[in-house]
């Protein structure tokens, strides 16, 4: 699940109306912070109030955009990002995009060096930063990747940059052509693209709250970095033993997870995640772990190890859990068949408005687009021997899918790169029904389109609302992905080489929900344990069954999310209680100061959650290298 969640003001900017250009000067619609000393007024952002709905930036004259340094921020921030996400995302199944990260990081690097940033090089610097960030994700890392070595398939380090690099740039070329019906034509609001432009228009604004918000993202960071580091010479200190307290009724819940677990990312996600889903996962770890899995095992339908996936109750829970995400996300595109006409309707959606020198080539996305699917062809066939016209039925599915993520993403701000894959997945179990690893990857393929679709319209809507180059943008977003994928491929090796898929350290709740589909659809009903038919189709109806309750407008607040509540039967118990703690945090802190936790809240979890991610790849290093602990 690829998640973007944004704080801002109620901004909505767009570019010049009419043909007119204003002058470079700052026009104030309302009080602001003076401006710092390294910020000249003269490069101060132009916002000009027409509307409610609309507010317009206007670019200064020859405005730096593309520079060297904004790419190169970018691609670094991005490419942290991305690494972040492996480790996270290997924990939880969820990733956090990046532009959000890069662009308040971004300004603050510059600023605290005493250079002055435009506008639109932040833009750029957010743009390759987004991309990069979402490598994780869209290179199959988090799902597909994690899934077929968990089926004992080897890839090699050359197949997973030619695969990472071709099914991700299929995305961004994907979404070139729907951008003029999109963004022009239906002006969608793809909320975080409009989040993240009021944003940067605020940090230009009030230029020393940015510095603050980056000061407070680096020293959680550096904290949540400095813990992970001990506790890998103390490991006591992530996760104390049970015996410790000598009471016998802890040390028996913490064979069925519910331990004491200090992690600042997950603390972290939960701040970012909110209270509905966070408690959705206190739910569904509490009913799975507490009251299903012991009653499962006393019934003899699970009689091994608690933790086994083969015979155990931990394998017995996968299913159910599965099945509620599953059937969730499929009955909501469902529920959503209106996104899929419009996705195809309001004719030509090629093309663009912008002047030639703003303008994408055609030539250049079409000619993208052959040579990426070209070599996801090849890597399809000679890593996975997937047959040329199987991957040729998967581009075409992948295309369809990723207009129908962009328009999702672009009405709610939620992509569904899970039921988009789930979709392919159930197409392929009826065209290639005994091979696991055609599902699989053919499934990732449609992923990787809905995920780098979907990031690079919201970065375009960005870019709009900013009155920045298209092109300029389309060229940024390619290096992020270069970048990206030099960055999270390697985290990637280095982590499952230092701890096993599906252990304490890398649950990997994603992989092993699509492995699972994946099972199930080539096998049959054979794939599931003892039992467990009647589990499945109560997941499946419970799945189903909240989408239809959410579309009550009274109850929607108050309903759980079924994703979470999947996850939560997959992962050990304390994972999801940790994450709703930091939601609870959260609510105490925005009761105590309210200015400070709307300011700093985003800041702080960032900060936590990369803090903990980058030292936890040291972590794998080091357990790699046999440093020893205590």
């Amino acid at each position: 699940m690829g998640r973007h969640l944004a704080q801002g003001m109620a901004w909505e900017v767009s570019g010049p109306r009419n043909g007119v250009r204003r002058s470079g000067r700052l026009c104030k619609t309302k009080r602001e912070a003076m401006p710092p000393r390294q910020m000249p007024v003269s490069e101060q952002p132009e916002m000009t109030a027409s509307s409610p709905e609309e507010q317009i930036y206007t670019p200064r004259p020859n405005e730096r955009q593309m520079t060297t340094r904004a790419v190169v921020a970018g691609c670094l921030l991005g490419g942290v990002v991305s690494c972040m996400n492996i480790y996270m995302g290997l924990k939880i199944g969820w990733s956090f995009g990046g532009s959000l990260i890069a662009a308040i990081l971004g300004f603050g690097l510059f600023m605290a060096l005493g250079r002055s940033l435009s506008v639109l090089e932040c833009n750029i610097t957010q743009t390759s930063g987004s991309a990069a960030g979402t490598m994780a994700s869209a290179a199959g890392l988090l799902a597909a990747v994690p899934a077929m070595n968990l089926l004992g398939f080897e890839i090699p380090l050359a197949g997973l940059f030619v695969w990472g690099l071709s099914v991700a740039y299929l995305g961004v070329f994907f979404a070139v052509p729907l951008r003029r019906q999109m963004i022009e034509v239906d002006k969608l609001r793809f909320p975080t693209g409009t989040a993240t432009a009021e944003t940067i228009l605020a940090m230009f604004a009030k230029a020393q709250e940015a510095l603050d918000k980056a000061r407070a993202l680096l020293w959680a960071g550096a904290a949540a970095g400095a813990f992970t580091l001990l506790t890998y010479f103390v490991p006591a200190l992530e996760m104390p033993p049970a015996e410790l307290f000598g009471v016998s009724a802890l040390t028996a819940a913490a064979a069925w997870g519910f331990r004491l677990y200090f992690g600042p990312m997950l603390f972290g996600a939960g701040i970012l995640i909110g209270p509905r889903v966070s408690a959705s996962l206190a739910l569904g770890a509490v009913f799975a772990w507490a009251a299903l899995g012991p009653w499962v095992q006393g019934s003899g339908w699970s009689p091994g190890a608690i933790m086994s996936y083969t015979d155990g109750p931990r394998g017995w829970l996968l299913w159910p859990g599965v099945a509620i995400m599953v059937s969730e996300a499929l009955t909501a595109l469902a529920l959503n068949w209106r996104t899929f006409v419009r996705t195809f309707q309001g004719g030509r959606i090629v093309g663009t408005s912008e002047v030639d020198g703003h303008r994408i080539p055609t030539s250049w996305w079409r000619n993208g687009l052959a040579a990426a699917a070209l070599g996801t062809t090849v890597a399809a066939w000679f890593l996975f021997e997937i047959p040329p016209h199987l991957t040729v039925l998967a581009l075409v599915l992948s295309f369809a899918l990723a207009a129908v993520a962009v328009r999702s993403t672009g009405e709610t701000d939620i992509n569904p790169v899970g039921g988009m894959g789930k979709v392919t997945q159930l197409v392929y179990g009826g065209l290639a029904p005994g091979s696991i690893g055609t599902n699989l990857m053919a499934a990732a393929v449609t992923g990787a389109g809905a995920s780098q679709s979907a990031d690079m319209m919201q970065d375009l809507k960005t870019g709009r609302l900013l009155g920045a180059s298209p092109r300029r943008q389309f060229i940024a977003q390619l290096w992020g992905i270069a970048a990206g994928v030099l960055f999270c491929i390697p985290a990637y090796l280095l982590v499952t080489s230092a701890y096993p898929l599906g252990g304490e350290q890398l649950p990997a709740p994603a992989a092993f929900a699509w492995k699972a589909m994946a099972e199930l659809l080539t096998q049959g009903l054979g794939a599931l344990p003892p039992n467990a038919e009647v589990a499945v189709a109560a997941g499946a109806a419970f799945g189903a069954f909240l989408p239809i309750l959410r579309r009550v407008p009274a109850l929607a607040p108050f309903l759980p999310s079924g994703l979470a509540i999947g996850i939560a039967f997959i992962v050990q118990a304390f994972y999801s209680l940790v994450i709703f703690f930091g939601a609870v945090a959260l609510v105490v802190w925005q009761r105590v100061s309210p200015s400070s936790a709307k300011k700093l809240s985003f800041a702080v979890a960032s900060g936590l959650i990369a803090g903990e991610g980058l030292f936890g790849i040291f972590k794998a290093a080091m357990t790699l290298l046999g440093v020893p602990n205590l």
